[in-house]
């Protein structure tokens, strides 16, 4: 069975606007069916765990969810229909500016640009979006190009 490297950016956003949703959604979906790759939690703690906290969702309640292998949109009406979630723009800019403001270790961000080939002088985007987004393509190509 293959084991996929989830692509979709925390940068990306669904119809509702809440940034990291679409890609919480394809790696739990992927974990859900076995085929999410090991180096990924389905959900875990950082950007999924700020995400669910943020839309007032229970982690137990969302994974149940998504083993009923709900599409993007079929997710994103469940979250609208989700008792006390909270999705005015208010909640969800807060929710964004905290996505793309994190900012990693300064050991996890060397290690990621060490791992892509790339100097830590300065010249990268420090953003753990922009980062993480690196590490990402560096492990698609290294499992499925290389």
């Amino acid at each position: 069975m293959s084991q996929i490297v989830p692509t979709i950016s925390s940068g990306i956003a669904g119809p509702l606007g809440v940034l990291h949703l679409p890609r919480l959604w394809q790696k739990a979906s992927l974990a859900a069916a076995g085929k999410l790759h090991p180096d990924y939690p389905g959900c875990g703690k950082g950007y999924d765990g700020m995400t669910l906290a943020a839309l007032g969702i229970k982690e137990e309640d969302f994974l149940a969810f998504i083993q009923t292998k709900p599409t993007y949109t079929q997710l994103e009406a469940w979250v609208k229909a989700y008792p006390g979630v909270k999705l005015t723009q208010a909640d969800i800019y807060k929710h964004n500016q905290s996505i793309l403001g994190y900012i990693h270790s300064d050991d996890v961000r060397k290690g990621i640009l060490a791992s892509v080939g790339l100097s830590d002088d300065g010249s990268v985007n420090p953003g753990a979006v922009d980062l993480n987004n690196l590490d990402d393509w560096q492990t698609f190509w290294a499992s499925e190009i290389k």
